[in-house]
């Protein structure tokens, strides 16, 4: 079988079999026409975890600030476990910095973690525009009164 067939049959046998390709040096034998898009899919990964990871926070957030009766060690632990992996995702993968100064960007995940929320909590009134700074959401000691 091809590289390039086995790509379509089964793409973590393919990777495999590239990655090894590349250690041995057997240039000749890569299949030229699809890593590209699979080293793009890599950077668009590491941007829908970021991503991710940041709507999971600010939905937690979200539920602080609306629901203090029900505020609890479960949450705390979620937020800083999110915080956490945002930090890390940053260290990693500095490049993906610049998306803290993007309003768009903050603004889609504000979108889904008020979807989140709103499906967690049964609440519909939150706030149509994100109402936090970066960098409080990213203070480790920082929670919405």
């Amino acid at each position: 079988m091809t590289s390039a067939a086995r790509y379509e049959v089964d793409v973590v046998a393919w990777s495999a079999e590239q990655a090894r390709f590349l250690r041995e040096g057997r240039l000749e034998l890569l299949d030229t026409g699809h890593p590209a898009g699979e080293i793009e899919d890599v950077g668009k990964s590491e941007q829908r975890e970021l991503a991710n990871r940041m709507a999971v926070l600010l939905a937690h957030l979200l539920k602080w600030q609306r629901l203090p009766v029900r505020r609890g060690g479960s949450w705390q632990l979620t937020i800083r476990n999110q915080r956490r992996g945002i930090a890390r995702r940053l260290d990693e993968t500095p490049s993906l910095r610049p998306k803290l100064s993007d309003a768009d960007w903050w603004a889609g995940n504000w979108d889904a973690a008020i979807a989140r929320a709103a499906e967690e909590t049964g609440l519909s009134d939150f706030p149509e525009t994100y109402p936090w700074a970066p960098s409080d959401v990213l203070d480790p000691e920082w929670l919405p009164d």
